[in-house]
């Protein structure tokens, strides 16, 4: 068998599984090479491994949250000057193939791509326990997935590699076309993770955040909402249902840093974090959630840290209804309730807000490394609210009325006549504008603005909310500059 480059693999096998959560802590194996993944442990350390690019900054830990600022949500606001600045040339629709968000996003899942082929291949040859072998090939391909389903979001045709790379092997790869990394990647790969996976409830302890059956399933049915096949999504959302899946209690209950607030009823997948960490803040290897650090209103005693970024616009605000309990736990503004005692002001910010959901008090996390609150990828409102749209696209608006509902009544909108009787037209913007709120900040409103009407509606409502540069080619990032270079196989986005 061929030697296998594991040159990512090998940083973080001889640190990072200590880390994350406790199914992360495994002891490392020494051995990079293919032959030495013989035993359940190297399959499960190898599996491990596949999760841990989701954490960096490159990912959910900086530049997914950060697509709310591109899509209007919100502001950079940060430290001002240059402070941000690739956030904001891509914000206002002046980035080009320079810009290191975009280049942060279209390299950031590519370790992660690797580790699981690496599972993929070797796994299945093993002569170990067959439902630890089941379920990490079936770990892989929700992760392998998952990764695919962002970069195809985020920049369209894009390199499919299905096997690690060995020696020989074509290092310029040709760009593939998003309908067969669908076809060939994605959803088989979802498919398989359903039936390998175990449900989230056959999970112990020390394994709590791993894939599970709902996970996949959830996934799959955002793919295939993405694709506009909504028979299919009701499909997975319905069997999303099945495994037991339900709201929280409260809203609030989905966030923050204490342990009852992961891996709770209602998330399918979230990011894990340990909290403390010794690595510098843009390491690979660290092991806290920034996001209190990054949206903690600047210059205050608020959290640890504490960088301002984030900060929601007065057109975001202006979007709560009468009574929706979920602002006064979304964000922060003049009058709102105290923030552990502390009283927000609405000089501490450049629109006169920040966000809250995802800030940990000092209490909990006392330093801006210190936080080990999860950052959630899928939860079941998401689901509810994919359904609703689901089933109102293909005309079953009466049926659409339930799921919807269930969303808008933990959130305190318990006037049942707000979604009886509308037209298909009109439930469809209730719909839209259910799933801005629910899910604000979390890195979902830029992927559905540009999926809503083939992407116009994002240029409407970009130009309605005064970024006039937005055009066409902006629906997809550029592809970096620098990959290029490297690759002359690359050709980029039309219009860059």
């Amino acid at each position: 068998m061929k030697k296998i480059f594991y040159t990512g693999i090998i940083i973080f096998l001889t640190g990072i599984l200590s880390s994350c959560s406790d199914f992360l802590n495994r002891e490392p194996f020494e051995d990079p090479s293919a032959e030495a993944i013989s035993d359940e442990a190297s399959a499960i350390a190898m599996t491990n491994a596949a999760y841990q690019p989701m954490q960096r900054p490159k990912l959910y830990n900086m530049r997914i949250w950060t697509l709310d600022i591109i899509a209007g949500n919100s502001l950079v606001g940060a430290g001002g000057g240059d402070d941000g600045i690739e956030t904001i040339q891509l914000a206002n629709f002046v980035a080009g193939p320079d810009n290191f968000a975009a280049i942060d996003l279209w390299r950031g899942p590519n370790p992660g791509i690797l580790y699981c082929n690496t599972v993929i291949e070797n796994v299945p040859k093993m002569d170990i326990n067959a439902e630890i072998k089941s379920r990490c090939v079936g770990e892989a391909k929700f992760l392998r997935a998952t990764y695919y389903f962002l970069l195809v979001q985020l920049f369209g045709d894009v390199p499919m590699t299905l096997k690690p790379v060995t020696t020989g092997d074509n290092l310029y790869p040709v760009r593939t076309s998003t309908a067969t990394i669908y076809n060939e990647v994605i959803i088989p790969d979802l498919k398989e993770a359903i039936d390998l996976l175990p449900g989230r409830e056959e999970y112990g302890i020390a394994d709590l955040g791993r894939a599970s059956k709902g996970a996949a399933a959830g996934m799959l049915a955002k793919v295939y909402l993405t694709l506009g096949m909504y028979a299919d999504c009701v499909e997975m959302c319905n069997k999303v249902e099945s495994f037991g899946y339900q709201l929280n209690p409260d809203y609030s209950d989905c966030f923050g840093g204490e342990d009852i607030n992961k891996n709770t009823a209602e998330s399918l997948f979230e990011i894990q974090y340990l909290g403390l960490t010794k690595a510098d803040f843009w390491d690979d290897e660290n092991q806290a959630c920034w996001l209190s650090t990054y949206m903690g209103p600047r210059n205050t005693n608020f959290v640890g840290g504490g960088y301002g970024w984030n900060q929601p616009t007065q057109e975001f605000i202006s979007q709560y209804e009468n009574g929706d309990l979920r602002k006064d736990k979304t964000v922060l503004y003049e009058g709102c309730p105290p923030f552990e005692g502390k009283i927000y002001q609405s000089t501490m910010s450049s629109t006169g807000y920040n966000v809250r959901k995802f800030l940990v008090p000092l209490s909990i996390s006392p330093d801006y490394n210190t936080n080990s609150a999860s950052i959630i990828v899928l939860r079941y409102a998401d689901v509810l609210l994919m359904k609703a749209e689901a089933l109102n696209e293909q005309g079953y608006t009466a049926e659409a009325q339930e799921p919807l509902y269930q969303v808008r009544k933990r959130a305190g909108l318990t006037t049942r006549a707000d979604v009886e009787g509308l037209s298909q037209e009109a439930m469809r913007a209730k719909i839209r504008h259910e799933r801005r709120i629910e899910l604000a900040f979390e890195g979902h409103f830029w992927f559905d603005i540009i999926r809503w009407e083939g992407g116009q509606y994002a240029l409407d409502f970009l130009h309605s909310i005064g970024k006039v540069n937005a055009s066409q080619k902006h629906l997809l990032f550029p592809i970096p500059q620098k990959e290029i270079d490297a690759n002359p196989n690359l050709q980029q986005n039309t219009g860059y």
